[in-house]
C-alpha cells in the first residue's frame, strides 16, 4: 500500500486546498453528510480516479457490507492507520422510545473523523439518520422505529487517528412522577396478566403517594381529559412531533385541560386509584398508544441506564501485529455466543484495530475483520521457530499473496524467523529485520 500512496502525494498536495476548504462553490452540491461532502471534493479534484481515492470510497462502502454486530451500551478505543485507508461499521438494535447518545473523541483533534448513523429497514436501502459535525459533538437521537441501526467511522485520507467511540441508551421522555428512587416505583410491567390472564397489561404501573403530582413527560398538547371504567380519571397527552399518545390513568384529580399546551414537568393530574384500581394501592397506570395500538412504554421512561463495559485490554496493542496463541474463533460480535466468521489456526497473523471489553477487533491480512479475545493473542516479538529458506521461498512478498509486490529476494539456505502464518504463507523476518511473506 505504501508504494501506491507515495506517487500520489504530489497530486494530493496540489489538491489539498480543494479537499480542505469548508466554503465555496463546492458546497452547491448540498451533500447529505460531511462524509459525502468530502467524497464529492475528492471527485471534483479527480482523486476518485486514483488508487488512493478509489480505495477510500470503496472502503466506505465495503465497511457497511461487512458491518460487525455490537450491543448497546458499547465502548471501544480504536486506531485508524493512514496507510490502510480504513473504515469501520457496526450494526446494533434499538427500541422505539429509547434515546441514543453516540459520542466520539479523537487524537489528533484536528483530523477529520466522519461518523454517520443509519436506520436499516427490513426491506430497502439504509436511511441516513444523522451525522456528527466537524467537532464530533455527541449525536442524540430519539428512536422512532424499533429495528436495526448502523454507524460508520472513517477518517480523512492520509491521516492516522486514535479514537474513542461510546454508544449509550436512555429514555426519550422524562419520568412521570417526582421520585427519589424512580426505578423502584415501577411494580407492574407490560404484558403482565390481568383478570386471571384473560387480558394483558398494556402499560406499566408506577406507585407513589396519594395525590402526589403526575407530570408531563414532554412538551406537547393535552388531547383528551375524560373518565372510563378501567382507567378512571385519565389524561391523554400528545408529545410534540411524535406519532404516539401518552395515557395517564387512575388519577384522583385531573389538573390539565383539553387543548392545553404543556412543558416537561408540568402537573397534569394527581395520583390516585380511580377506575378498576379502587382496591389497589395508589399508583399511576402509564401507557403509550400508536396508530397500531398500545406499545411497551418502559423504554420511553426507563430510569435504569446501563454503562458500557470498561476497556479491559491493553490499548498499547492498537495497530500492532499479533498472532493467535492457539486455535481460535473469529467472532461477529464481542461475546462468546456470537456467530463464528472463521476458525483460525494457531499462529495466524492479525492486526489490532480496536479494543472493547476483553476483546480486540482484529483484521486478517486479507482485510476481513472480527472479534478475538485478547487472551487468545500473543506478541510476534518472539519467533515461532527458525527455518532455512528453500529455492521456492526466496521471494519476500509484501502481502500473503503471490500477486503482491516482491519486497526483496532472499537467498536459498539463509535462516529466517517465522513470526506467524496466514493461509499458505508465513510471515518472516531476516537477519536485517526485513519483514515479509514467503510461501510455506
Amino acid at each position: 500500500m505504501q508504494q501506491r500512496i507515495l506517487p500520489l502525494l504530489s497530486v494530493l498536495f496540489i489538491s489539498s486546498i480543494i479537499i480542505s476548504c469548508k466554503t465555496g462553490s463546492i458546497n452547491l452540491f448540498k451533500a447529505d453528510s460531511l462524509h459525502e461532502q468530502y467524497q464529492r471534493k475528492l471527485e471534483t479534484a479527480g482523486l476518485d480516479k486514483t488508487a488512493m481515492g478509489a480505495a477510500w470510497i470503496n472502503s466506505a462502502t465495503s465497511s457497511i457490507e461487512k458491518a460487525l454486530t455490537i450491543t448497546v451500551p458499547f465502548k471501544e478505543v480504536g486506531y485508524f492507520s493512514a496507510e490502510k485507508i480504513p473504515a469501520a461499521a457496526y450494526k446494533f438494535s434499538a427500541i422505539k422510545g429509547q434515546k441514543l447518545t453516540i459520542s466520539s473523541t479523537k487524537k489528533p483533534t484536528e483530523t477529520a473523523l466522519y461518523l454517520d448513523f443509519w436506520f436499516l429497514p427490513e426491506n430497502g436501502k439504509p436511511k441516513l439518520v444523522a451525522s456528527a459535525d466537524t467537532l464530533n459533538s455527541p449525536l442524540k437521537h430519539d428512536i422512532d422505529d424499533t429495528g436495526n441501526y448502523l454507524i460508520r467511522l472513517q477518517p480523512e485520507l492520509l491521516k492516522s487517528i486514535e479514537y474513542t467511540l461510546e454508544i449509550t441508551s436512555g429514555p426519550s421522555l422524562a419520568f412521570p412522577i417526582k421520585s427519589k428512587n424512580s426505578s423502584n416505583s415501577i411494580k407492574s410491567y407490560w404484558g403482565d396478566g390481568r383478570d386471571n390472564n384473560i387480558r394483558k397489561h398494556e402499560g406499566i404501573d408506577i406507585f407513589g403517594t396519594f395525590r402526589s403530582p403526575v407530570l408531563s413527560i414532554a412538551e406537547g398538547t393535552i388531547t383528551r381529559v375524560n373518565e372510563n371504567n378501567l382507567g378512571g380519571k385519565v389524561v391523554w397527552l400528545r408529545p410534540k412531533g411524535k406519532d404516539y399518545t401518552v395515557y395517564y390513568a387512575h388519577l384522583d384529580e385531573q389538573i390539565a385541560t383539553e387543548g392545553q399546551v404543556v412543558k416537561i414537568g408540568d402537573t397534569v393530574g394527581l395520583m390516585g386509584n380511580t377506575g378498576n384500581a379502587k382496591t389497589t394501592p395508589t399508583h399511576l397506570h402509564f401507557g403509550i398508544y400508536t396508530a397500531g395500538g398500545a406499545i411497551n412504554p418502559l423504554p420511553f421512561i426507563d430510569p435504569i441506564s446501563k454503562l458500557p463495559v470498561n476497556i479491559g485490554v491493553p490499548i498499547s496493542n492498537l495497530n500492532k501485529t499479533l498472532r493467535t496463541s492457539m486455535q481460535v474463533k473469529l467472532l461477529s460480535a464481542p461475546q462468546n455466543r456470537a456467530n463464528v466468521l472463521a476458525n483460525l489456526e494457531a499462529g495466524t497473523i492479525i492486526n489490532v484495530n480496536s479494543a472493547t471489553g476483553n476483546y480486540y477487533r482484529a483484521e486478517l491480512p486479507d482485510g476481513n475483520t472480527g472479534f478475538i479475545q485478547s487472551s487468545d493473542l500473543a506478541q510476534t516479538s518472539k519467533p515461532l521457530r527458525m527455518i532455512k529458506v528453500n529455492p521456492a521461498q526466496i521471494k519476500l512478498y509484501n502481502q500473503p499473496d503471490s500477486l503482491s509486490p516482491v519486497k526483496l529476494n532472499l537467498k536459498a539456505g539463509q535462516w529466517v524467523s517465522i513470526l506467524g502464518i496466514f493461509n499458505n504463507f508465513q510471515l518472516v523476518s531476516d537477519e536485517n529485520s526485513q519483514v515479509g511473506w514467503i510461501v510455506k
